[in-house]
């Protein structure tokens, strides 16, 4: 290795110590912290509640919010907040109230025993809804900010250290609560409530070190010059209207439950496949529901409701941007190639802590060995995934994290064989985390070098949505999956999800060397 290279890479980690990229760490903290709280402590709580296993991965829509994020973005982007946009600034005022919600949301979700009837239950799953919108919220603002405080060079760098402390807020919510239940005295043997209160309660608390973050911090240069363009009544309307939108898309899920239900039925009973017959009518449903919705928006417009330029600048033109620069072919193959990257991790993820549990491993084996293990590998798996960025380019990062994430995920086939084996569950867990690490780094800072920084938190959230609504809908009916196939055959078909991934990113290398050819 030659003087300039070594050089080069010292020049590359000593950047780590940047006072942008340290930030990222706290607010990584805060925006991972609520996830596991949504997907594997909930997951396991439930169980231990004594919930059927299929109605413990549908709470995992609760993160749906995560995936359609980019219909508020807009709202965030624009919309003023009386004093804290005055004196905090247009990204951290909305970062401090959505770090507020984040904290009520994870202490009302303690605040329901899932055990006293379909009442609590649907209340556990109402605030599971809500920490998963503002949870979403926070993503959306701190994505932004991400990428407006510092140049596309080092995009590469403050993911890796957002990805340590996004995966660290996990550790707490995930391998920490689990301890702090099971110390308090709630096992699968002995359920007891007051435990997993207390722990999400204790998890409420932990969010003060986001707000604390945010309010040192440093409001972005970028959003500081910005002028609000329209008036504060338009954008209260434009706010209202999202509301009444958002009414009637729940109203429409709310009042066609029962139609919906027969259809699955009849699915069902037409195909023999629970799994299949919940997925088509999910797919059925959502389109329904938005056509209610822009139904309802075009009689707004022709009623003269909607301010149309604010409508126009908050969503058509980022939109319009990101096919302008790459045009439609290729946008539309980066749009698929976002939508499957991380199928086949999300997928076999939402189902993971389950499938250790049902292997015979304890609540306390999961957390050393899945959370606070895994977490060190993942940590090392995104500093990894940084570093390989910026030596190799973002695209081979991806390559090696997909390819990577096909083979790891084989690997539970023969966990899933084997039952009750450490040795074995540290191998998986560590090629599982590292490769995660690693492929989650080069995608973010992938996602970061398509987005106009005229656009940020548009077209940002956009990317994000679109990257975990397939496999978020998938894994709603991951339960049922295994429940019909089986661990390994599940294992096999989470797995091969990742294939079509590696043939997008070799025909994607070629269209950008393109495009960037045409561009120069």
């Amino acid at each position: 290795m030659s003087e300039q290279t070594q050089q080069s890479w010292l020049e590359t980690l000593t950047q780590f110590g940047k006072p942008q990229v340290l930030t990222m760490l706290f607010l990584g903290f805060s925006a991972g912290l609520p996830l596991a709280l949504i997907f594997s402590s909930l997951s396991l709580w439930l169980s231990e509640a004594g919930i059927e296993k299929s109605t413990v991965t549908f709470f995992s829509w609760g993160a749906l919010a995560y995936s359609f994020k980019f219909l508020w973005s807009p709202l965030v982007d624009r919309i003023p907040l009386p004093w804290l946009t005055k004196h905090l600034g247009r990204r951290r005022g909305w970062l401090l109230l959505s770090q507020v919600l984040v904290l009520a949301a994870i202490a009302l979700m303690g605040s329901f025993d899932p055990q006293q009837g379909s009442s609590a239950l649907i209340s556990l799953a109402l605030a599971t809804a809500f920490l998963g919108f503002s949870s979403a919220t926070q993503d959306v603002i701190i994505d932004a900010y991400r990428i407006e405080i510092a140049d596309v060079k080092i995009q590469a760098l403050l993911s890796s250290t957002y990805i340590a402390g996004y995966r660290g807020g996990m550790l707490l919510s995930g391998a920490g609560a689990l301890i702090l239940a099971q110390h308090l005295g709630s096992s699968g043997e002995s359920y007891y409530y007051q435990a997993w209160q207390w722990t999400y309660y204790f998890m409420s608390l932990m969010m003060l070190v986001g707000i604390v973050t945010t309010l040192l911090v440093k409001e972005p240069n970028l959003t500081c010059k910005d002028e609000f363009e329209f008036s504060q009544g338009a954008y209260l309307r434009f706010f209202f209207q999202f509301l009444s939108c958002a009414a009637i898309f729940a109203l429409f899920c709310y009042s066609t439950v029962d139609e919906f239900g027969q259809l699955k039925a009849l699915l069902n009973e037409w195909s023999g496949n629970q799994a299949l017959a919940g997925t088509i009518t999910e797919f059925a449903r959502i389109p329904s529901a938005a056509i209610s919705v822009a139904v309802f928006a075009l009689l707004l417009d022709k009623l003269g409701w909607i301010e149309r330029d604010l409508v126009k600048q908050s969503f058509w033109n980022p939109v319009a941007d990101f096919f302008r620069r790459y045009g439609r072919s290729l946008a539309l193959m980066l749009l698929l190639f976002i939508g499957l990257y991380r199928i086949s991790d999300i997928v076999l993820g939402v189902i993971a802590n389950v499938f250790y549990y049902d292997m015979g491993f304890s609540k306390q084996e999961i957390a050393e060995v899945s959370k606070t293990f895994g977490l060190i590998m993942m940590i090392l798996g995104g500093f990894l995934g940084g570093l390989l960025s910026i030596r190799m380019g973002v695209l081979r990062t991806l390559m090696l994290g997909a390819i990577l994430t096909v083979t790891t995920n084989l690997m539970f086939v023969t966990l899933a064989l084997n039952g009750y084996d450490m040795t074995l569950f540290y191998i998986v867990i560590s090629a599982d985390n590292l490769t995660a690490g690693l492929a989650s780094a080069a995608f973010v800072a992938f996602l970061a070098s398509i987005t106009n920084i005229s656009f940020t938190a548009v077209q940002y959230a956009l990317f994000s949505s679109l990257m975990s609504l397939l496999p978020k809908i998938i894994g709603g009916y991951s339960g049922a999956m295994v429940t019909n196939v089986g661990y390994p055959s599940f294992f096999v078909i989470a797995s091969a999800m990742g294939v079509p991934v590696i043939i997008l990113i070799v025909l994607l290398q070629k269209r950008l060397q393109l495009h960037d050819a045409e561009k120069a």
